[in-house]
């Protein structure tokens, strides 16, 4: 996973933000603003149940390497064991920096948030 402290990544969604106007980014935003206790952590057999092949995926949370996954997802998220990301690029998907999300992405659309 790319390093990204807490901070900096805020800084750069509000800067999305501001640039796109797009709510996703807020949602995001909120997400992580959230005690370290109070954020999400997702298992990535739980990510292979409710996504399907090629989607884009935003974790504000941890990812963890519990489970399997068969299937291509491109995937941010705050951070991720390395089981997890072992597993995601077996699968021949993708984890990308935050800075290419959004320049990927910057409105958003066929994005979701998961966690």
């Amino acid at each position: 996973m790319f390093p990204d402290t807490l901070s900096n990544t805020i800084w750069t969604l509000r800067n999305a933000l501001k640039k796109n106007k797009v709510p996703i980014w807020k949602a995001v935003i909120k997400e992580l603003s959230r005690s370290r206790s109070n954020r999400s952590q997702v298992n990535i057999g739980q990510l292979a149940n409710v996504t399907k092949d090629k989607e884009v995926v935003i974790v504000p949370g941890k990812i963890l390497g519990s489970g399997e996954i068969s299937h291509k997802l491109t995937i941010w998220c705050f951070g991720i064991s390395e089981t997890a990301t072992r597993k995601v690029l077996d699968s021949g998907g993708k984890i990308l920096a935050l800075d290419s999300l959004i320049k990927k992405y910057p409105d958003g659309k066929g994005v979701r948030i998961i966690g």
